[in-house]
């Protein structure tokens, strides 16, 4: 099943495995390449090769290798499913789960639980990633969209790519954050002295995260409501640290002495895009979770 996507200005100029890398992060740029000498990819309706750098307007049309029979345990894992039609499905991941499998840890995933759940999942992102369009971390709460066939993943993506889709954020973070609103625009990408984490670094992919103060709790916590304009791997966790006020909890890129929350206290708590069929505009809301109400009504009686 192809796949297109058109090219918008702020990747003018970028290579065709850059470009699409930071469109699909679930494609590694070696994946890309690898698309691109198979004659996989097409530009405009013509083969490209690996060196060509995209322009604006370009239409870009990837057809990925069919996927491999799938070999995912389906588990009831009873999830939390938000809204379901016959091209989408909204689920509230709880904290601790991871999304999809990897090698080691192939059962307990959000994807056994879409398994048993629905057999119609989308199978552009291949064997471990049906219905994945975006993703969560393990230990980050809150709302996911799914796609359920091919026609609505490309819709999805794409209108991540056009970053139409509201992501909104709950954040609990050390010290005080002295203004109400601003905005963090800086490029994130692999830590260069720490493969397994990421960072704000020169030569990153585009980043911008949006803030506001939802509350403050002395001068060693503050609550804010992140609206996500980009979607980099650890984007809120990285962004955060990278100004001084590293989330609670964070085991990566949080302080060591830290509220022991099991895992940072980020909330994905509201998902808003346009159906891939309907068009019509959908936006869901999932609560905090019990752990982090808790913990808010504990810091306002201390402060």
């Amino acid at each position: 099943m192809s796949v297109t996507y058109t090219i918008t200005n702020e990747m003018q100029g970028e290579r065709i495995d850059k470009a699409l890398a930071s469109i699909q992060q679930d494609w590694s740029r070696t994946q890309i390449q690898g698309f691109v000498q198979e004659g996989l990819v097409v530009v405009n309706g013509s083969p490209i090769k690996a060196k060509y750098k995209v322009q604006e307007g370009d239409e870009i049309t990837v057809t990925p290798p069919e996927p491999e029979p799938l070999e995912i345990i389906a588990e009831d894992l009873n999830l939390d499913i938000v809204y379901e039609d016959s091209d989408v499905l909204v689920v509230n991941k709880p904290k601790g789960m991871v999304v999809h499998p990897a090698p080691g840890h192939t059962t307990g995933t959000l994807v056994n639980g879409l398994m048993y759940h629905c057999k119609d999942l989308s199978g552009i992102n291949g064997v471990m990633r049906p219905g994945i369009v975006h993703r969560i971390d393990k230990d980050t709460s809150g709302l996911l969209m799914v796609a359920k066939n091919d026609k609505a993943h490309e819709s999805l993506v794409q209108q991540l790519v056009d970053k139409t889709v509201t992501r909104r954020y709950t954040a609990l973070v050390h010290g005080h954050i002295p203004h109400d609103k601003g905005t963090i625009d800086a490029p994130i990408g692999r830590d260069q002295k720490d493969r397994q984490k990421m960072a704000v670094v020169d030569q990153g992919k585009h980043a911008v995260t949006h803030f506001q103060v939802a509350d403050r709790f002395g001068v060693d916590y503050t609550l804010i409501q992140c609206r996500l304009e980009t979607g980099r791997t650890h984007q809120i966790r990285v962004h955060l640290n990278y100004i001084g006020y590293p989330l609670v909890g964070d085991p990566k890129y949080g302080p060591k002495k830290t509220i022991d929350f099991g895992g940072q206290a980020l909330h994905a708590g509201v998902l808003g895009f346009i159906h891939p069929t309907t068009k019509e505009y959908l936006e869901f809301q999932a609560p905090l979770p019990e752990d982090y109400q808790e913990l808010l009504k504990e810091l306002k009686s201390n402060y």
